[in-house]
């Protein structure tokens, strides 16, 4: 059974955003972020090495970046990273691009100012907008001679175990074909992410593509150049971060402190989470500041620039991967100390007895989250029962299914080989 082991290590990592870049309009507070006393910034961290055989590279370009910090879109930014992209898909490499912009686009095309925020006039600028950013990229991409595709995804799309591999072999098939794919979020139609900022500016859809692909590296390009030891604004001793062993979803204290902007819809919590989420399946990530010359071809050659996080997973099956990406749940289930433990370390079963609480409504055979007393996600999984049958058996011991549900699928509501601990 594939398994990813429990990540720890991002509680003292904090981060910062630099000084405003060289093509900024407009004046950027810095977000404050508190000092983390016990950070120690390891110092063979620092002077690591990667050696990398990156064939497959997802890159993911957010709006600040697309921007340069203004409220349209820098045909001179785009130009540079499809340059870079040409050129690694030159060497042979196979890479595929997830872009934000289109609301930026269609701004710009209808000269309306950016304060205005709600959610249908977003949508209607992302209408306007996707048109006029595909056809950018692929007069930019033209120039070089490589055709491009445009994939609109939301997070339905991915959520069913079919759709998640008609997705897959859509892309696979245009990889396949020396296509490359240009992704963006369905702005449109996908209200929940533009309301409530689920994907975080494309970070979290970043992190899916790359495990839809099985990609072996993922650059996201933003507006900060990595993570930092504390602010160096307040911290003179502050230092970046270059190599992060292993991250895991103790983020809060980094969340709590973090100020978002108001031209993007991702933050640093955002990019976390989704370096976790793809350095679990087993790829590496890098995030670094989008306008440093020859970004990509530095990451894709594994010098040193910005953050870099090992990969902590193998690299996994399909199905598995489907599982661990969290999206497809419909509920979870919270279990005691001791199923925890027998989760995360020995590869065991979820049994009855060692549940604590059932949350949401879901079918047997639904995949479910499943979480410690303190709701800390442990992995997903694929439940053997209903919500309402864990619920009336939950605490009790195997043997007496049965007797309290009047059937029985199993001694085990979610069966190890259908489990992912994360």
């Amino acid at each position: 059974m594939a398994r990813v082991l429990p990540l720890v290590g991002a509680r003292y990592i904090v981060p910062l955003l630099p000084p405003a870049l060289p093509l900024a309009s407009v004046p950027v507070p810095l977000p404050c972020y508190n000092q983390l006393s016990h950070f120690k910034l390891d110092r063979h961290a620092v002077n690591a090495t990667h050696s990398p055989s990156y064939r497959r590279i997802v890159a993911k370009a957010g709006t600040s970046v697309l921007t340069g910090r203004s409220d349209h879109l820098d045909t001179a930014i785009l130009s540079r990273l499809v340059e870079q992209l040409a050129a690694l898909h030159g060497e042979g490499r196979e890479v595929l691009l997830v872009t934000s912009g289109a609301v930026a686009a269609g701004r710009q095309a209808l000269g309306q100012p950016r304060e205005r925020r709600d959610v249908p006039f977003r949508q209607m600028l992302a209408a306007v907008g996707q048109g006029r950013l595909m056809h950018l990229y692929q007069e930019l991409f033209a120039r070089h001679g490589i055709v491009v595709a445009q994939a609109l995804l939301t997070r339905a799309d991915i959520t069913y175990r079919q759709g998640y591999l008609n997705v897959r072999d859509t892309l696979l098939g245009l990889l396949e074909a020396k296509v490359v794919p240009i992704i963006n979020e369905n702005d449109v139609v996908a209200s929940e992410e533009l309301g409530e900022e689920v994907f975080g500016d494309n970070d979290t859809l970043s992190a899916l593509v790359s495990n839809l692909v099985d990609a072996d590296l993922l650059v996201m390009l933003t507006d900060i150049a990595g993570l930092y030891t504390a602010d160096p604004a307040t911290h003179p001793e502050a230092q970046l971060i270059p190599r992060v062993e292993r991250v895991d979803d103790l983020i809060d204290e980094v969340a709590a402190s973090e100020e978002r902007h108001a031209w993007s819809r991702g933050g640093i919590t955002a990019k976390l989470q989704a370096a976790r989420l793809a350095t679990s399946w087993g790829g590496a990530v890098v995030i670094a500041r989008g306008n440093r010359e020859d970004v990509l071809l530095e990451a894709a050659a594994g010098k040193e620039v910005g953050t870099y996080f090992c990969p902590t997973g193998n690299k996994v099956e399909s199905r598995l991967r489907w599982l661990m990406s969290g999206l497809s749940t419909r509920g979870e289930i919270r279990v005691d100390d001791g199923a925890a433990r027998a989760l995360r370390t020995l590869g065991r079963s979820l049994l009855p007895a060692g549940v604590r609480e059932v949350i949401g409504d879901f079918e047997r055979h639904d995949v479910v989250a499943i979480a410690d007393g303190q709701g800390q996600r442990i992995g997903c999984g694929v439940a053997n029962y209903s919500a309402k049958d864990i619920a009336a058996i939950k605490g009790m011991h195997s043997a007496r299914i049965q007797e309290a549900l009047g059937h029985r699928y199993g001694d085990e509501v979610v069966h190890r080989n259908n489990l992912v601990v994360m």
